[in-house]
């Protein structure tokens, strides 16, 4: 762990926020057991770009990755379904305090009760369908089955509520889903193209997409299981995004995101009013958990580090990890993208050391001029 903190140069420390320790530290990630072939963070102050890369964007070739690879972003897609949302909470279209019952009366009664509010948040108690044995089952016979995203909560529609909604926190892939289904509901118009004309749009994101198959646009930069001594096996167009959608499904690349998150962290696509909704913070970490200390907002997390406070959203997918995250004003912002699965089940020891390198960009994003 202490060589993640600090890295010797010319016989004396450099801070761990450093150019040349950060450097050092992707690559000691890349080197790691069981970690990523491929990272790449890039940190964006003003108009001022850099990139710090290590390892390659597909085994067996020299060929770096580049922020304008395509990757898919896993669960930091959350936050598009709550710019979503959000945005449609502006246009007076969705309230915070509509429930299921009101926009989506065919599911569950049971589930009558929860909020946008508790969606958005991860307080609703709806059972996570991603971690039910039926759709596990098919996803293991056939990972590149072509799901019914929008059938997605009927794997869980037969069970209750986890606990009352709005008494605690758990992450579960179906509040998105749900999330989704209401903007479907209100607006008459696809997910695919509310996201296109309420975040890519005014974003300008030109390189992002939600798709329905199993293929990524070219270039991208290869995900990976590396389970030693087993050589690394490329994931990357083995699972098919429908089983995911609006929980996970998108795909993008570092440059878009990093456009992403300066514009939503930093309220540019929402009204002050709905901001300070989305600011009110509850006990909860992202999944994996982000640098520092965790706080649940809207569809956006608060990670308090040793140098100061950034917003942002994290997520993991087989063959990827990723972390993005800005300055409340949007002015700075962090992406850092790994090509393996690194949570706290797969891989514990190796996020501890993930975040402590978060930790360290985000210092060098918040304290460097």
């Amino acid at each position: 762990m202490a060589g993640l903190v600090q890295a010797p140069a010319q016989g004396a420390d450099l801070p761990a926020d450093s150019d040349r320790a950060l450097r050092r530290q992707l690559q000691e990630l890349t080197a790691a057991p069981g970690g990523p072939p491929g990272a790449i963070a890039v940190l964006k102050r003003g108009s001022r770009t850099k990139v710090y890369r290590a390892g390659v964007a597909r085994t067996g070739t020299d060929r770096p990755v580049k922020a304008t690879d395509h990757m898919r972003i896993a669960s930091t897609a959350k936050a598009y379904s709550g710019a979503v949302a959000l945005k449609l909470v502006d246009y007076d279209r969705l309230r915070l305090d509509d429930t299921i019952g009101k926009m989506l009366p065919r599911l569950p009664r049971a589930w009558h009760r929860v909020t946008l509010r508790q969606l958005l948040n991860h307080t609703s108690g709806l059972p996570d369908f991603s971690a039910d044995r039926k759709f596990l089952a098919l996803v293991t016979a056939n990972p590149r089955r072509h799901f019914d995203s929008r059938r997605l909560l009927d794997f869980v529609a037969h069970k209750p509520l986890l606990f009352r909604p709005g008494a605690r926190y758990t992450y579960s892939n179906s509040d998105n889903i749900a999330v989704a289904l209401m903007a479907e509901a209100v607006t008459g118009s696809r997910y695919e193209q509310l996201l296109a004309e309420l975040v890519y749009h005014p974003l300008r994101l030109r390189s992002t997409s939600l798709p329905q198959g199993y293929r990524m646009p070219r270039p991208y930069m290869h995900g990976y299981d590396v389970t030693p001594p087993n050589p690394p096996e490329d994931l990357s167009e083995v699972l098919s995004a429908s089983g995911v959608w609006a929980s996970g499904g998108i795909i993008s690349t570092p440059k878009d995101m990093t456009a992403f998150i300066r514009g939503y962290a930093g309220g540019k696509l929402i009204s002050d009013r709905t901001r300070r909704q989305q600011l009110h913070w509850v006990n909860g970490a992202s999944e994996p958990a982000g640098p520092g200390k965790n706080k649940a907002g809207l569809a956006l997390f608060r990670y308090t580090t040793r140098c100061g406070v950034v917003y942002g959203h994290t997520g993991n997918f087989p063959g990827y990890t990723q972390l993005v995250a800005a300055t409340p004003d949007g002015k700075r912002s962090l992406t850092v993208s790994l090509t393996t699965q690194v949570n706290k089940t797969t891989k514990p020891e190796l996020l501890q050391r993930l975040r402590t390198v978060e930790e360290n960009f985000v210092c060098a994003l918040l304290t460097h001029r």
